[in-house]
């Protein structure tokens, strides 16, 4: 009986929780501790606030703040509105800050003080700006005792805008609906573990892909929100031990400062660590499992709600050893339970312009494609962009990979990031996992140079452990061990610190045209 259907919406998943466990802990920022009919409550008013500073319906507002209460409670209290939530990256600059206030049409911007004090001078075309430091409070007076429904007429409706990173021009608004932010909360509710009672410290963006849907998802099962406004291994560690953390998500980077901080140490209890955003390599993957905790790999896109696949364990890798183990929980995997099987296919389709899938070999390179629940509704007002990313009838990751024979798939490159050199593909990833693997090395990230015999070549730019004195020689010897002659860097630059976007992923494109200008 269709008629019985209800829209889904993440909504839901506060109003259950207000029902089920009204006084259980549902978020802690420093000294503030709120149950979670206190947090729903705290969406209810803003809802109403919103509603009474005239933001109508699919109007965006937008958000610029660090991992603090104010914007987990946005994630409820803006779509209650009926209004689109925009959380912007805080690490852009204040132009970029303007031009997506701009772009997305939106409202009002909140933010901290800090964040706002550095966009004095830029115009922004917001009504209104409001500081969640000293003017939240006030704004928030303008609410009325009217409760609002947990619900939405249309599933297919926006829920969020997030913006691509912009490396390769403008960025883009990547348009979420109240139907898939709902399923991918329940896929990352199922694969991480979630349950009533797990805590879970915030070491990931919230403005990043909604948190991977984790601000969705903590909430459905009625667990702990731990904020943490920056992310430090010092910081890290003593919420773990303190308030008894579970969970936890983050690029790679974030992983290296979880391990190698001077407070790290083997853990007495289950710690689940979720990682993505770049591969990891197995060096990373294998310190994680030295601290006894559960590495959880998976790997997605802005487009994608984040998160779209996982590597989860399969029963024949109970065999293997900590080496081989660490190098099959690096692939990327297969789709979610809330999500579509992903493919691998050549850039050449068949006559009638469909795709054509690469042999499931683990050697034939194609591009990643998906399609489904898991995938954007379109990027905001570009009908030009979403057609050509939705061609043939799946989205175009722009990720080249294989298939391996256990449909599981592995990540190779970024198409612009692949290596040509004499003809031959070189995945710069591979590049890099092979050099992560030498003891000394604590960082790295490998680029492609133009050649004149070659047409192009590797190039390595290092990070070394504290007291390390490995040369490049060294590390030269240590990739032509483990990969094909022609993959290893002809030259390494050593440095302290490699270009990070706010994510984690590293700026090739910074390199490359630093190397393109001399």
């Amino acid at each position: 009986m269709a008629g019985l259907d209800t829209p889904l919406t993440p909504l839901r998943f506060l109003e259950r929780a207000a029902e089920v466990h009204p006084d259980a802990e549902a978020v802690v920022d420093g000294d503030r501790r709120i149950t979670n009919s206190e947090l729903a409550d705290a969406a209810q008013r803003l809802a109403s606030a919103i509603r009474a500073s005239g933001v109508g319906a699919g109007e965006r507002v937008a958000f610029l703040a660090t991992n603090r209460l104010e914007l987990l409670v946005a994630h409820f209290g803006v779509p209650l509105a009926g209004a689109v939530l925009v959380a912007v990256n805080t690490r852009l600059s204040p132009q970029e800050v303007a031009y997506i206030c701009e772009h997305s049409s939106s409202r009002i911007l909140f933010g901290d003080s800090d964040l706002l004090a550095a966009l004095d001078g830029v115009d922004l075309t917001v009504s209104e700006v409001v500081d969640l430091d000293t003017g939240h409070e006030e704004f928030l007076d303008r609410a009325t005792d009217e409760r609002l429904a947990w619900e939405v007429e249309d599933e297919t409706a926006t829920i969020t805008v997030n913006y691509t990173s912009g490396t390769t021009g403008r960025p883009k608004g990547v348009m979420y609906t109240h139907r898939g932010a709902y399923l991918n909360a329940l896929g990352e509710m199922h694969h991480q573990g979630f349950v009533h009672g797990s805590r879970y410290l915030w070491t990931l963006p919230m403005f990043h892909c909604n948190g991977w849907c984790t601000t969705w998802a903590v909430t459905a099962a009625a667990a702990t929100h731990v904020c943490l406004r920056a992310v430090r291994g010092d910081a890290i560690w003593r919420l773990v031990d303190d308030e008894r953390i579970d969970h936890l998500c983050g690029a790679p980077t974030v992983l290296t400062t979880l391990a190698t901080a001077p407070h790290a140490h083997h853990l007495d209890r289950p710690l689940t660590v979720v990682t993505a955003g770049a591969p990891p390599s197995p060096t990373v993957v294998g310190q994680i499992r030295d601290l006894g905790a559960t590495l959880v790999h998976v790997y997605g896109l802005t487009e994608t709600y984040g998160p779209y696949s996982i590597c989860e364990p399969r029963d024949e890798w109970s065999s293997l050893t900590a080496d081989e183990l660490n190098v099959q929980m690096a692939r990327q995997g297969a789709g979610m339970i809330t999500a579509d099987r992903m493919r691998v296919v050549r850039r050449e389709t068949a006559d009638d312009g469909t795709l054509v899938d690469v042999e499931p070999d683990g050697v034939e390179m194609g591009e990643i494609v998906m399609r489904g629940n898991g995938v954007m509704k379109g990027y905001l007002d570009d009908i030009d962009a979403t057609a050509e990313a939705f061609a043939g009838g799946w989205f175009h990751s722009g990720d080249l990979g294989v298939m391996h024979p256990d449909g599981y798939v592995q990540l190779l490159d970024r198409a612009k990031d692949i290596v040509i050199s004499g003809g031959e593909n070189i995945s710069t990833i591979e590049v890099e996992q092979a050099l992560a693997s030498h003891p000394d090395v604590a960082d790295v990230v490998v680029i492609g140079v133009p050649d004149e015999k070659w047409g192009e070549r590797p190039k390595a730019f290092v990070v070394t452990r504290e007291d390390a004195s490995v040369d490049s020689d060294t590390l030269v010897a240590h990739v032509r061990a483990r990969l094909a002659a022609f993959k290893a860097p002809r030259e390494i630059v050593f440095t302290d610190a490699l270009p990070r976007t706010s994510t984690g992923k590293v700026r090739k494109n910074a390199l490359r045209e630093a190397e393109s200008a001399g």
